[in-house]
C-alpha cells in the first residue's frame, strides 16, 4: 500500500511539472524572439496617445498592441517600423527591410489605405448616405479584385526576408453597434461600413490562410466597445480637432481589444 501511494505521488508530481513545463515553454521561446512590428496607423497606435519622438510623423505609440508586447512579454529584440498612413506597397517598398533572416517573429496590419479607408470615411461623414454607400461599394470593389494580390505580395515579401519567423497578421475591428440610436451617421450608413469592414477583414483573413501564415481577428474583443454602443468606447468617434485620430482605437482599445489577440496568436 505504501508503495502504491509513493507512485501516485511520483506520478502526480510528474505531471504537475509537466504541465509547468509546458506552460512554460511558450514564455521562454517569447523571451527569444527578435520581433519586427509592421504595417499602418492600426499597428503603429495612432489615437492610442504617447508618441516616440523617433517615430515622428509615422505616431509609432508606447500604448500600440506590438510595443506593448515588447514591454510585457520582452522579446530579445524588438523594433517597429508601422507607420501612419501605410499602404501595402509602403510596406515592401520600405518596411520589408527591416527583417532579416534572424527575425523570428513579426506583426503585420495593413490594407486599409489600398481601399482608400480614408476617403470613404471623409465621404460618410461629410456626404450624404447615397454618396457613402456608393464609396463604400467602390472600396468593396478593390477589395475583391486588386487587395488579394498586393496582401499576398505582402506575406510572401515577410516570409523570403524572414523564413524561420512567425508571421501574425492582425485585422481591424468593426466600428459600429448596430440597432442602437446613434447621433451622425444613418443606421444604413453605418450597415454598410460595418460591411465594408467585414469584407476587409474576411478578405485579409483569406489571404493569411493562402499564405500559411496566422490571422488575428480582432472583431469580437472590441464587441461591447464599438461606437454607438453603451459599453466603454475602445474607438475614436470623429473628432474634427484631431482628425488622424478618428476610428482609430484608443489606448484601451490597444490594450483590450488588440493585444490579448495578437499576444494568444503570437504564442
Amino acid at each position: 500500500m505504501r508503495r502504491s501511494r509513493l507512485v501516485t505521488l511520483a506520478l502526480s508530481v510528474t505531471a504537475a511539472l509537466g504541465v509547468t513545463f509546458a506552460a512554460g515553454t511558450p514564455a521562454l521561446a517569447a523571451a527569444t524572439d527578435r520581433y519586427v512590428a509592421l504595417g499602418d496607423s492600426y499597428a503603429s497606435g495612432v489615437g492610442a496617445e504617447s508618441y516616440t519622438s523617433e517615430s515622428g510623423s509615422c505616431l509609432r505609440s508606447t500604448n500600440a498592441y506590438p510595443a506593448l508586447y515588447n514591454a510585457n512579454v520582452k522579446p530579445a529584440a524588438y523594433r517597429s517600423v508601422a507607420c501612419s498612413g501605410a499602404s501595402t506597397a509602403d510596406v515592401v517598398n520600405s518596411q520589408l527591410a527591416a527583417l532579416s533572416s534572424n527575425t523570428s517573429l513579426v506583426s503585420v496590419t495593413v490594407g486599409g489605405n489600398d481601399i482608400g479607408f480614408t476617403s470613404v470615411m471623409t465621404t460618410c461623414v461629410l456626404s450624404g448616405e447615397s454618396d457613402c454607400v456608393a464609396a463604400i461599394n467602390t472600396a468593396e470593389g478593390k477589395i475583391r479584385t486588386e487587395l488579394p494580390a498586393k496582401l499576398a505580395g505582402v506575406y510572401g515579401g515577410i516570409k523570403g526576408r524572414a523564413p524561420s519567423a512567425r508571421v501574425v497578421v492582425v485585422g481591424y475591428p468593426v466600428f459600429y453597434q448596430l440597432g442602437t440610436f446613434c447621433v451622425g451617421l444613418s443606421a444604413n450608413s453605418r450597415a454598410k461600413i460595418n460591411e465594408g469592414i467585414n469584407l476587409l477583414d474576411d478578405t485579409i483573413k483569406a489571404a493569411a490562410a493562402a499564405a500559411g501564415v496566422t490571422f488575428a481577428d480582432v472583431r469580437s474583443s472590441f464587441v461591447g466597445h464599438q461606437l454607438c454602443g453603451y459599453g466603454d468606447k475602445w474607438l475614436h468617434a470623429l473628432n474634427f480637432l484631431t482628425l488622424n485620430v478618428s476610428y482609430h482605437p484608443t489606448a484601451a482599445g490597444q490594450s483590450g481589444g488588440y493585444y490579448p489577440v495578437f499576444r494568444a496568436a503570437a504564442g
